[in-house]
């Protein structure tokens, strides 16, 4: 095992719990959020960051990882990733001020903590034993390219509706 010291700061699995640090963070604070326009503008940023770290797992990172020991693991995260994906649209379409917009943020908030525990305890562990530190690095860094793409065609979470019918496949 790594010491936490010799870990690089693009290793895929450093860069993924900080995303899902940021993302928990940004999702408690439109939780708590008490004005409209504000939870607008919270929805938004939030939706972009679920949006860019969802898509930059199954194009960039769960292709690489995809083997016999983990296929269950990475099937379960794309059907989790289908659920947030229906929430973030459903939400997206609601009016900040509807009766139930902070309830449906709240599942929004819970199923993405969920999902980031279920990897972390489950994925990340076998994603430190199939690959190497240089390859982690490499990948961290291919998912930070691949995000700033999303983020410079503008607006990644308007995206999200058009891939609410069925889960990603796996590569």
């Amino acid at each position: 095992m790594e010491s936490p010291s010799a870990i690089p700061a693009d290793d895929v699995v450093t860069v993924l719990t900080e995303q899902h640090r940021r993302l928990e963070h940004l999702l408690q604070t439109l939780l708590e959020a008490e004005a409209d326009a504000e939870r607008g503008e919270l929805l938004a940023r939030a939706g972009d960051e679920l949006a860019v770290h969802m898509l930059a797992e199954e194009k960039v990172v769960y292709p690489r990882v995809h083997a016999n020991r983990t296929e269950d693991i990475l099937l379960e995260s794309l059907e989790e990733h289908l659920s947030l994906k229906r929430l973030l649209a459903d939400l997206l379409a609601l009016a900040p001020g509807d009766t139930t917009f902070q309830p449906k943020c709240k599942v929004l908030e819970e199923q993405a903590r969920h999902h980031h525990k279920e990897e972390e305890e489950h994925l990340f562990p076998k994603m430190r034993q199939l690959l190497d530190a240089d390859a982690r690095g490499q990948m961290g860094r291919a998912v930070r390219q691949h995000e700033e793409g999303m983020r410079a065609r503008g607006a990644p979470r308007e995206r999200m509706g058009a891939q609410t019918d069925a889960a990603a496949p796996l590569p």
